[in-house]
């Protein structure tokens, strides 16, 4: 019973010193990782933010649910031999932790998005002229995607000068250069 109530105030303890200090302690790291490649080579999900089943959140919630099962069990009088309650409370312990670790990468998933424009996206869109394009030149565009403002060198589909604030669709992209025609 004693083990059961250590670990319970120890999980406890753990999880409130956590919740306090991470606002101080957590953040930033300062460091730079770099992928490799374009805005879109090899990005699936590497890099997206995620709890381990390892993690001390993941942990602290399989200790904190061992020592709480543990001292309810020891209760019980037909479950209250150690050789009974233990399993029993590693088994309730480790399916706690399970759904905490579901739970934190379930909003991690849902709450975390990538700020990289992807560019096949793009075609059909609307945007605006920030330079003009003039006839068989190039101009500059602006477009927003996923609540940022980007801009981009853009050329008239048909060769066709384009002013300066007009609306315009991009229809294709090649490489660094998309191809737009105004919107009548």
């Amino acid at each position: 019973m004693i083990i059961y109530a250590a670990c319970l105030a120890l999980g406890l303890i753990f999880t409130l010193i956590s919740a306090i200090t991470s606002h101080f302690f957590g953040g930033d790291d300062g460091g730079d990782l770099g992928t490799g490649g374009h805005a879109e080579a090899g990005y699936d999900h590497s890099g997206l933010p995620g709890v381990s089943f390892f993690s001390p959140t993941v942990l602290s919630c399989f200790v904190t649910a061992f020592g709480a099962c543990g001292l309810i069990l020891t209760k019980i009088e037909a479950t209250s031999s150690v050789w009974i309650s233990a399993p029993i409370s590693a088994i309730a312990g480790a399916a706690m932790a399970f759904v905490a670790f579901l739970l934190f990468n379930f909003m991690f998933k849902h709450t975390q998005s990538s700020s990289e424009s992807r560019v096949a996206s793009l075609v059909g869109q609307t945007a605006s002229v920030i330079t003009p394009i003039p006839a068989d030149g190039v101009g500059e565009i602006a477009y927003v995607q996923g609540g940022s403002r980007y801009s981009a060198p853009a050329r008239a589909e048909h060769g066709i000068a384009i002013a300066g604030g007009k609306p315009v669709r991009i229809t294709r992209i090649v490489g660094t250069q998309f191809y737009v025609e105004p919107i009548d």
